[in-house]
Parts: structure tokens; sequence; C-alpha cells
């Protein structure tokens, strides 16, 4: 828990900034530089760019909008997510008290005699157990903690029309259930649960064909013998699975940002400030509705990159 709020606290402003792109808040007007080509085009402001003019407005304190509920959201799905997959590695959903494994099949029947044991994580079966209860540990955080990071996300638009609405976590809830209710707390689940659960199973199924098909298989195939090489082969190979899950990772979050984009322009949305309102965004009437005009607008990559951000041709931007 402590880590997770370090990190929590560390990664605050480039979420803030994020947060503001996503939203089409640009109070920075283009200035013209060079691609990673090198040809001259106009620039949106960076991360950095951003963030000046963040702690000019505010000082640096104003990068940290938003921090306190995000903190109480990262600690409580933290402990949320651990205790159900707790719960789901035990009696009688998941692991047998008799053999003590996660498996019972695999683990309480001998090999057969010339069969090599697998790696733990290596079959189908165990994949697919392991990233279902990932699954359901990771979708009760998020349903438990979203409440929080509404309240976040508010909290941070506020900048754009200088509100104070959101002054406070406990205010916060007031506020969204006195003018809103229950659903008020919950705007953007739907596309947020989508997105992890796609992110999630794209993720491991595609480190498993990796892991298997390409890594195992291509070790398994390689000429020579003696155990020093095989013991180099093994050491490799669990490196190059590291990297694997880091690339399937990184591959899956993207094919999944339009998902995070929607949870939190959802979010924002008509809920008195003014970074929720025209001209950054119209009344959505649903998620798929808010999906369907940004597809329109050719905006669902909007906020991906903090880096090098090209102005579109065509595109009409509201800066100060």
């Amino acid at each position: 828990v402590l880590l997770g709020s370090g990190l929590t606290v560390l990664s605050q402003p480039l979420m803030y900034v994020k947060v503001l792109v996503q939203v089409g808040y640009e109070p920075l007007p283009p200035t013209l530089g060079r691609n990673i080509f090198g040809r001259q085009v106009y620039q949106l402001p960076g991360l950095f760019s951003y963030a000046k003019h963040i702690v000019k407005v505010d000082g640096r304190a104003g990068l940290f909008k938003g921090l306190a509920p995000r903190l109480c959201s990262s600690a409580i799905g933290t402990v949320v997510h651990s205790k159900v997959l707790q719960e789901l590695l035990t009696p009688p959903w998941g692991q047998c008290p008799l053999s003590g494994g996660l498996f019972p099949p695999d683990s309480s029947f001998p090999l057969q005699p010339g069969a090599s044991k697998k790696e733990p994580g290596s079959s189908l079966e165990q994949v697919l157990k392991e990233t279902s209860r990932e699954m359901v540990a990771r979708s009760a955080a998020t349903l438990i903690t979203h409440p929080f990071h509404v309240i976040t996300l508010r909290c941070m638009v506020q900048f754009i029309g200088r509100e104070t609405k959101y002054s406070g976590t406990l205010s916060a809830f007031t506020t969204i259930y006195r003018e809103e209710g229950i659903l008020g707390f919950f705007a953007g689940l739907i596309p947020r649960l989508l997105g992890d659960i796609l992110s999630l199973w794209l993720c491991n199924m595609l480190a498993y064909l990796i892991n298997t098909y390409a890594l195992e298989n291509g070790v398994g195939s390689a000429p020579g013998s003696g155990v020093l090489l095989l013991l180099l082969q093994v050491s490799t190979m669990t490196e190059m699975k590291s990297y694997s899950q880091a690339v399937t990772g990184f591959f899956a979050s993207m094919l999944t940002y339009p998902f995070v984009l929607v949870s939190n322009l959802m979010a924002v949305n008509n809920c008195g400030l003014a970074g929720g309102l025209l001209p950054y965004a119209p009344t959505y009437s649903s998620w798929l509705d808010c999906w369907s005009q940004l597809h329109r607008e050719g905006n669902m990559s909007r906020g991906n990159s903090l880096f090098f951000r090209k102005v579109p041709a065509g595109k009409r931007y509201v800066w100060e």
C-alpha cells in the first residue's frame, strides 16, 4: 500500500495534465516545432509546457489537485484486490485443502513416466483460471473505488473554470449525492470496467501465445547440449518472457485507450463544471453517444500522448 501510494503521488502531475488534455482544454496556443523526422509542424504544448502553465497559475501545489481522493482510491483498491484474490484462492473457490495446489487435477495426480512437469503458468487452463480470478478481483476493486475516481477527475477539471465546487473529498460526496444521486458516483463506470477487462485478457493471452509458441518452442528446438547451455537458455527465456509481458501490456493499453478516454469524459460530463460543458464537450446521452462522437471527430486517441502533439488539420481547440 505504501509503495502504491508513493507511485500515486509521483504520477499525479502526469495524470493531471493527461486529464485536462483528454477533456480538450488547451490553455496555450500551438507553436512551430519539429517532429521526430525533423519536419516543421505546429505542435500543441507537451507535458512540461502544460505543467509549467499550471504551476504559473496555481503554484507547485496546483499539480497535486485531486491527490487525496486518488490516494484513497489507490489504498482501498489495493486492499480490496488482495482480499478478493485471497477469497478466490480458498475453498470452495480455488485451492484444494488436501493437495495444497491451486488446481487439484494438475497437482494431485502423479506425472506419467516420460512426462515433464510444466512450468507454473505455462498451461492454457492455468492462464485462463488465473486471468479469470484477476478479472474478478480488479472489477471488484474498480467498482468500490470508482466514486473516488470520479471525485479525483472533477477536482482536476475544476482548473478549467476556476471552480471550487469539489474542494474536499467528504464535501464532494455530499455534492454528488445531492445533485446526481447514487448513479453520479458511478459515472463512466461501464467503459472503465470494459477497458480493464479487455486489456487484461489481451495482455495475458498475447503473452501466453508468445511465450508458448515463440519463446518455448524456439528454445526447445535450439541445437546444443550440456547443463551450462541449458541453464543459459532457461535464463534467456525467463528474461524474454518478462519483456513479452511488458510489451503485450503496452500493446493492450494502447488498444483499449478509447475506453479510458470515454470513461473519464463521462465522469465529468454535465456535472456543473466548465470542463464538462460546451465548448469542451456536449452533453452526452450515454457513453456510447460519447464514443460515437469522438470517433466521428477523430479524437479517440486524444491525450494518449503528451509529447510531439501535432495539431491535426481541420481541428478546433479552445485556448485562453
